[in-house]
């Protein structure tokens, strides 16, 4: 049986390095995000039981290891997860499936292209990049941390393909590339003819959807009742996880759970819809849907529409419970000028212009900044 290798290792040349020598052994990787605090990173190594763990200090075999299956590339623990540490075990196959699609769409060309990996290793946005580019031979070059600067000179060398997250792109001039892949949080308004947006998930092994519309070998469908629930996102490709690695915690063994439904299809618990065109339109995550006098609102509309102000500088929408209308809709805003905040009226006013009015937010609260996950996504949770 295979070795789990968890690599606690910094962004850089030397992860590529322990990755790929992980691989020629026929190990699997763990990566180790070394942002977390040390008592998150223990719990993490703890639950997922590596047999090696790598540090800067040096390479130690740990007692109580417990393998993988012959073929498992990673074990990606999944972003935003609370209690029982959870790993996505992906296969080389499924890693494979995944270069080669999303190289057939962009049209790589190993010859002429070079990608930049600039986000972290621990999350797949980040990984994915590294790994298509061993896959397909593809150069890559490998920052140590995201900087906007340093970004805009690797394109200015040469590099022309780089994966981002929306804050990222934010900050960056990415005029230089070729194509930026933006996957993570919803993607701003008014986008550069150059960046293709993403859907996809750990689970996924990174976007399997560019712009709506699904990569080769990718089967997108909507639940009905019968198969997934009414509305939800279901996929179905080789790109999808053999299962997914669970902590047990106190008393040992990892097992493992197979998340598949029958057919293959798994559950992305996103809503969405498949228009006319055949692309795909997410309208966010089913539990995040509120309920507001019987409508249903989707955050992610209300926020894209919010977001045209000029008043606002960032925005996200969640709920609060409402004693005549169950939940209502409420707006957390960075304001452009903290001395001048758009009214909560005025934001209502705004948002009726283009969506119906019951997504109009009852209450606006204003912040200094917004919760977000290492990847960019809001956590809405922690919005009180």
């Amino acid at each position: 049986m295979a070795r789990l290798v968890a690599l606690a290792l910094p962004p850089g040349p030397g992860f590529v390095d322990a990755l790929r020598a992980a691989w020629d052994d026929g190990d699997a990787v763990l990566p180790v995000d070394l942002r977390l605090p040390p008592p998150a990173r223990s719990a993490l190594v703890e639950a997922m039981r590596p047999a090696v763990l790598v540090t800067p200090d040096g390479r130690q075999a740990r007692s109580g290891g417990i393998g993988v299956a012959d073929g498992d590339a990673v074990v990606v623990p999944t972003s935003g997860t609370t209690g029982t540490p959870k790993g996505v075990v992906l296969t080389h196959d499924a890693m494979e499936a995944s270069a080669l699609a999303t190289s057939a769409r962009l049209a790589v060309d190993p010859a002429r292209d070079r990608w930049v990996a600039c986000l972290p290793f621990a999350h797949i946005g980040g990984l994915a990049v590294v790994m298509r580019a061993l896959i397909t031979g593809t150069p890559v070059d490998v920052l140590e941390a995201f900087d906007p600067d340093e970004v805009e000179v690797r394109a200015r060398a040469g590099a022309t393909l780089v994966s981002l997250v929306a804050t990222a792109l934010q900050r960056t001039d990415t005029s230089g590339y070729r194509a930026v892949l933006l996957g993570g949080a919803a993607p701003p308004s008014g986008l550069p003819a150059n960046v293709i947006t993403t859907y996809g998930m750990t689970e996924t092994g990174s976007g399997v959807v560019y712009d709506g519309l699904p990569l080769d070998g990718v089967e997108v469908a909507i639940g009905d009742g019968r198969r997934g629930r009414a509305g939800e996102i279901l996929v179905r490709c080789p790109m999808l996880l053999r299962a997914y690695r669970m902590g047990t915690g106190i008393r040992g063994e990892p097992g493992e759970v197979d998340p598949l439904m029958p057919g293959g299809w798994f559950a992305t618990g996103d809503g969405g819809s498949v228009g006319e065109d055949g692309l795909l339109t997410v309208h966010g995550r089913l539990a995040e849907v509120i309920v507001t006098g019987g409508e249903k609102v989707w955050p992610a509309p209300v926020e894209a529409a919010i977001r045209l102000h000029p008043g606002v500088s960032e925005v996200a929408v969640w709920k609060r419970p409402d004693p005549e209308w169950g939940e209502r809709v409420v707006a957390w805003v960075v304001p452009t000028d903290p001395a001048a905040s758009p009214s909560t009226e005025e934001l209502r006013e705004h948002v009726r212009a283009t969506l119906p009015p019951w997504c109009a937010p009852k209450e606006v609260v204003v912040v200094d900044g917004l919760p977000r996950t290492p990847s960019g996504k809001v956590r809405r949770t922690l919005l009180r």
